[in-house]
């Protein structure tokens, strides 16, 4: 199974509907629905996307929206080292250099925006949402119904360990 890095843009053509995009975009989050690939989000673009949608459609739909794309798609994390190597890219806009520097640490086989232009030299490929729906050698369905839906992973809470007798 491929492993992708999917930019925020991707995401918010298919959550927003924006025209020109959506239908491949759409069509990418079915194929990730359907267990067709792996894809994963940029953890600094999660409030992003909060915003967007929260701007355009409202704080409730934002909410929904964000426990599906969370219920969808993997965090790809971001930390010290990915903002690290993302400085070390050198590249005019930033955010790129820290979705790149994200899907390289976490292993992913390529990224997929609408903005290739911002991603020179990228190692790993970097398409479109059209793309990569046509790489996944068929056409996934329209939409997903009877798919299995991810199950969002526990996270333990932290066991707080008793301060240290001075």
């Amino acid at each position: 199974m491929k492993r992708l890095l999917i930019d925020v843009n991707v995401v918010l053509d298919a959550i927003l509907e924006r025209p020109r995009h959506s239908v491949a975009a759409s069509k990418l989050w079915v194929a990730v629905e359907s267990k067709l690939l792996e894809a994963l989000v940029p953890a600094h673009g999660v409030t992003t996307l909060f915003y967007l949608v929260a701007r355009d459609k409202g704080s409730v739909v934002a909410r929904k929206s964000l426990n599906t794309v969370l219920d969808t798609f993997g965090i790809a994390a971001v930390d010290e080292s990915v903002i690290q190597r993302a400085v070390a890219l050198d590249w005019r806009d930033f955010e790129d250099a820290v979705c790149a520097a994200a899907a390289e640490a976490s292993g992913c086989d390529g990224i997929v925006t609408h903005d290739p232009k911002g991603f020179p030299g990228c190692v790993p490929p970097v398409m479109s949402a059209e793309t990569a729906v046509a790489l996944l050698g068929g056409t996934p369905p329209d939409r997903v119904s009877d798919a299995p839906k991810r199950r969002r992973r526990a996270v333990r809470p932290r066991t707080r360990r008793p301060a240290p007798a001075l």
